[in-house]
């Protein structure tokens, strides 16, 4: 749950991304190709963290 005093709106996305099995991961990255991921996605209306789940994937089921 979050710190503080959060909203009820807060407390009940928490909720929802814990039973859907959402997380939030953090990666440090060049700041060239984030950039230019970026650009990529704007340009074919992609969602970067869409992308980024396919790509994941892709080399789980490369891997596999």
């Amino acid at each position: 749950m979050p710190v503080g005093n959060p909203s009820k709106q807060t407390i009940a996305t928490r909720k929802y991304e814990a039973k859907a099995g959402w997380v939030s991961k953090t990666y440090k990255m060049k700041k060239e190709i984030v950039e230019a991921f970026k650009e990529a996605c704007d340009k074919n209306g992609d969602s970067q963290a869409g992308k980024l789940m396919e790509f994941m994937q892709d080399y789980i089921n490369k891997t596999n």
